[in-house]
């Protein structure tokens, strides 16, 4: 059993909150994270912005301001240069980014590498295509993020569900753009259809405040749809999620530059939903084209595929079939065990 402390100085949560609340993917996969070494057999520390100290699925949750160990077998400071100081004795450091990792290049964060040399975990091929060779690491992996347990036990549908559309991730990531096709291209084609968005602050925690004015117009706008199948859900607990994955027929993204993985993605296909995007970043990488999903260029293309998802009977049972047998076979224990090799805890 090895000591392992991970490090978050973002936004408040601890290990129930998944359970109780939305979370944005960079929070949820931490927690997956934490919750799956422990499952492992390790003594798991995680030193973040936790309300209080406590125990939960073997990990204790500890208010950052109580300090961080000095040692440990494995420490795994997640996103921030701060956290690089911390925990110096410890054997091997895996320093875990989320985002486009342009914000590395900053010298704050530069020189805490080069003193540090941690091996840098990106998410995907696209991701690690983000920090250019001559920058300072320790070493470099990619580790794809798990899928969260409760998306893996869809069973097969026998006949294609009525025309349900989820979009399940940021609304700044162009569900604008979504709404312009929907309104003007898709629903016009499929008058039955209908879009439920998942969307909104609440994933953000307290952080979401400071989005509602960037979101509020987006948000606005797919409500001002209802009378074109726009349904404003509001973001819902990975519990709920999975229920109204059971009942959807696609997921419709975009992508968007700044995604280096895109868990609702891989969580729609896991389900057995086939999804459309457009070739932006790392979406490409999320779906076996043709197959479980479909990779298109421009508006045009989008909407022609959506239309064929939402229509074709035999289309859709076939993506269904190919996205359960290829698409929900990589969990967190998979991941943990990849960061367990890197940490040289094998």
């Amino acid at each position: 059993m090895a000591r392992i402390v991970m490090a978050d100085d973002g936004i408040g949560f601890d290990g129930r909150t998944l359970e109780e609340r939305p979370l944005g993917g960079a929070e949820t996969s931490f927690i997956e994270m934490a919750n799956a070494l422990a499952a492992r057999g390790h003594q798991v520390l995680v030193c973040n912005r936790c309300e209080a100290e406590i125990s939960h699925r073997g990990v204790t949750w500890r208010p950052i301001a109580q300090g961080i160990p000095d040692d440990a077998d494995l420490y795994v400071p997640n996103r921030g240069d701060k956290l690089l100081k911390h925990c110096r004795s410890a054997r091997r450091v895996i320093f875990w980014i989320h985002n486009p990792a342009g914000y590395l290049l900053k010298w704050r964060y530069q020189w805490k590498l080069a003193w540090r040399r941690p091996t840098i975990v990106f998410s995907g091929a696209s991701h690690a295509s983000t920090y250019p060779g001559w920058a300072f690491a320790g070493g470099r992996e990619i580790v794809l993020y798990g899928l969260t347990d409760l998306f893996r036990h869809a069973g097969p549908r026998s006949a294609a569900p009525p025309p349900r559309v989820l979009f399940t991730s940021n609304p700044m990531r162009s569900l604008d753009w979504l709404l312009d096709i929907w309104e003007s291209r898709i629903r016009p084609a499929v008058p039955a259809a209908e879009l439920h968005v998942f969307a909104g602050t609440a994933t953000y925690g307290a952080a979401g405040a400071a989005k509602a004015g960037r979101m509020g117009p987006v948000l606005d706008r797919a409500q001002g749809l209802a009378g074109q199948g726009v349904i404003l859900r509001g973001p819902v607990p990975k519990a709920q999620l999975v229920e109204e994955l059971a009942q959807a027929r696609a997921l419709l993204y975009r992508g968007d530059i700044g995604e280096t993985f895109c868990s609702a993605v891989a969580e729609a296909q896991a389900s057995g939903v086939p999804v459309v995007l457009e070739d932006i970043a790392c979406m490409k990488e999320r779906v076996v084209d043709g197959r479980t999903g479909w990779v298109v260029r421009g508006a045009e293309a989008f909407a022609r595929q959506a239309v064929r998802v939402l229509t074709d009977d035999a289309l859709w049972l076939s993506a269904h079939h190919d996205c359960l047998t290829l698409q929900n076979q990589w969990g967190w224990d998979q991941a943990a065990a990849e960061f367990e090799r890197i940490g040289g805890l094998l």
